[in-house]
């Protein structure tokens, strides 16, 4: 399942991973999970600084294309492309989601994430 991180959590959704660089701010680690934050944090499959900056000032189709394929190759590096062939393989047979901040998953990194899972074979249960 792909959310909002600080969504209300959905019956099913298992453990919640944050794909994101930064922790909530403002939240007590203690309550990342009781505010419905994360349980996990998986900063490796988040944009990186430089690119989430690029990501947020840009506003047409041609910078969200440019963010999309720098995200893509950021990627497949070896750190991000193992967690996602471990996600894939975990979608199987146990219950998680990964979210970002992002209001708009259509223009979110999660929504690449997806594809980038559906490639590797991974089983999504929507919301």
């Amino acid at each position: 399942m792909i959310v909002r991180l600080g969504s209300p959590r959905q019956v099913r959704e298992g453990l919640r991973l944050g794909t994101v660089r930064r922790p909530p701010r403002g939240v007590p680690k203690a309550e990342y999970a009781s505010r419905d934050f994360y349980d996990g944090w998986l900063p490796n499959l988040a944009p990186s600084r430089e690119l989430m900056k690029q990501g947020q000032s840009g506003r047409d189709e041609k910078a969200w294309s440019a963010f999309q394929r720098k995200f893509r190759s950021e990627m497949k590096q070896p750190g991000a492309e193992k967690i996602l062939d471990l996600l894939a393989a975990l979608s199987h047979t146990t219950d998680f989601s990964l979210g970002c901040y992002c209001q708009d998953e259509n223009r979110c990194h999660r929504s690449i994430l997806r594809q980038l899972l559906a490639k590797r074979g991974a089983r999504f249960r929507e919301r």
